[in-house]
C-alpha cells in the first residue's frame, strides 16, 4: 500500500525550526490542524514517499474542512519556507495521500469538503 511509504513533517517555524508535528504514514486528511494546535502557524515542511518519490500529493487549505484557498504539493520535497508560495501561517486543513491527486480530484475534495475514500479524517 503506497501510503505506508508517505512521510510528512510539518513545522511552525521557516528553515524547519520551531515546533514539529510528523505524520509517517499517508491517506490522512486533517479538517481542522486546531486539533494539532498548529492552525496558522505551519511555515515549513519535509513531504516523500520513500518507495515512489513522485508518488504523494500534499494539499493545503487556508479554511478548515478544506476550503479557502489551497496549494499543492506533487511529489516528494522539502520547502523551507510557504511565505515563497504566499501560504506561510496561513494552512488550516490539509489533505496527504499517496499517490498524485488530479486537478478535478482536488477541486472535488475543496468543493465538497469531503476527502478522497480510503483516508483517515481526523477532526477537532
Amino acid at each position: 500500500m503506497a501510503n505506508r511509504n508517505v512521510r510528512l513533517a510539518l513545522w511552525s517555524g521557516t528553515n524547519f525550526t520551531g515546533r514539529r508535528i510528523v505524520f509517517r504514514r499517508g491517506g490522512v486528511a486533517v479538517r481542522d490542524l486546531g486539533a494539532f494546535r498548529f492552525n496558522n502557524i505551519l511555515s515549513s515542511f519535509r513531504l516523500s514517499n520513500v518507495a515512489q518519490s513522485a508518488q504523494v500529493t500534499l494539499v493545503l487549505f487556508s479554511q478548515t474542512n478544506f476550503r479557502g484557498s489551497f496549494r499543492v504539493f506533487r511529489g516528494s520535497q522539502s520547502v523551507a519556507n510557504l511565505g515563497s508560495f504566499n501560504f506561510n501561517n496561513v494552512t488550516s486543513s490539509l489533505v496527504l495521500v499517496g499517490r498524485r491527486l488530479t486537478n478535478e480530484e482536488i477541486a472535488r475534495i475543496q468543493s465538497t469538503g469531503t476527502p478522497p475514500r480510503d483516508v483517515l479524517v481526523i477532526r477537532q
